[in-house]
């Protein structure tokens, strides 16, 4: 039995473009940090190229659930912060490489007037829940 429940269109609520309007889960909370298109060594991937750094935001979202021992699957919650609304058909192509599309997470999406560098497009956190109470091995 899976250990996140999403309910993709509440009674009276119409669907959304590719999230659950609520999902619900128990076991070990994960809170990622938002997570923007630099690489390994700082460096940006994808200058002005919104879907360049929309892949790279995922992967570096994949390594830090990875770390906890999660995976996308766990995934109950993603906040996108973007610098223009515009970039978001980019940003769902390269989610959806990530996210079990019948399934998706929770979601919200602000358009924000800058980050904290002029050069970054999108910021993504996200909430996971992992049915093991027990945190992963170092």
């Amino acid at each position: 039995m899976p250990h996140l429940s999403h309910l993709a269109a509440p009674e009276g609520v119409a669907p959304g473009n590719g999230y659950s309007h609520v999902v619900w889960g128990s076991g070990r909370l994960i809170a990622v940090s938002g997570q923007v298109a630099l690489d390994e060594h700082g460096e940006l991937v994808g200058p002005d190229d919104p879907a360049a750094q929309a892949r790279q935001v995922f992967e570096n979202l994949r390594r830090c659930l990875a770390g906890a021992g999660a995976t996308f699957a766990d995934v109950a919650k993603l906040t996108y912060f973007v610098t223009d609304v515009a970039h978001l058909p980019a940003i769902r192509e390269a989610r959806d490489a990530f996210v079990d599309t019948a399934r998706p997470p929770a979601s919200s999406a602000v358009q924000v007037a800058a980050l904290f560098r002029p050069d970054l497009l999108l910021e993504v956190e996200a909430l996971a829940v992992v049915g093991s109470s027990e945190p992963p091995r170092r």
